[in-house]
């Protein structure tokens, strides 16, 4: 007699659980499920260098809120857990969490991804609609190979700029902006 064994279901962890592993490498939390992410290259690590400085100085300036960069964890999902990682976010003072502890349980007014070139399309519209079903105000995307940012107000209203355009703030980020081609002027 031959027994068949069932398959083994992993435990699905939390964004908690994930937090207490301490750092385990580039990762997102995927509905329970950690899905590692491969280190970024220099084109997108000098870019989100640039940005991250533009909109800092911004802020800081103003009083306005908080920037934070280097794949800042937010939740956008529950039960099971998501966590994606933003390369740059942009919190308002109003919308700020009580503690910077642990991984961020609001929504950032704007979220900026940088695409790299192993990133699909598929998985950047998934992510740009969880951040708008979260509350996201603003999502940017950068395009380093074609050297332009998508300007997103909706999942489904996006604006798409050259580097003959100026990247332009609104909201709590009026006044705030960049020649575009300055996103790329060191790579």
């Amino acid at each position: 007699m031959s027994t068949v064994s069932a398959p083994v279901e992993s435990k699905l962890i939390t964004g908690e659980e994930l937090l207490a592993m301490g750092d385990i490498g580039p990762c997102e939390l995927i509905d329970g499920r950690i899905v590692t992410m491969s280190p970024t290259g220099g084109k997108h690590a000098i870019i989100e260098s640039i940005l991250t400085t533009e909109l800092t100085n911004f802020v800081r300036v103003r009083g306005i809120g908080r920037v934070l960069g280097g794949e800042a964890g937010i939740y956008t999902r529950r039960n099971p857990d998501r966590i994606r990682g933003a390369d740059i976010a942009f919190v308002s003072q109003e919308r700020s969490p009580a503690s910077w502890e642990g991984f961020l349980d609001c929504a950032p007014d704007l979220i900026v991804e940088i695409m790299s070139p192993d990133n699909r399309w598929e998985d950047v519209q998934q992510k740009i609609e969880e951040y708008f079903s979260i509350g996201v105000h603003r999502v940017w995307i950068v395009e380093p190979e074609n050297r332009a940012v998508r300007a997103y107000r909706a999942v489904n209203e996006m604006l798409r700029l050259s580097e003959e355009d100026v990247l332009r703030g609104d909201g709590k980020l009026e006044g705030f902006e960049v020649p575009v081609r300055v996103l790329f002027s060191e790579i």
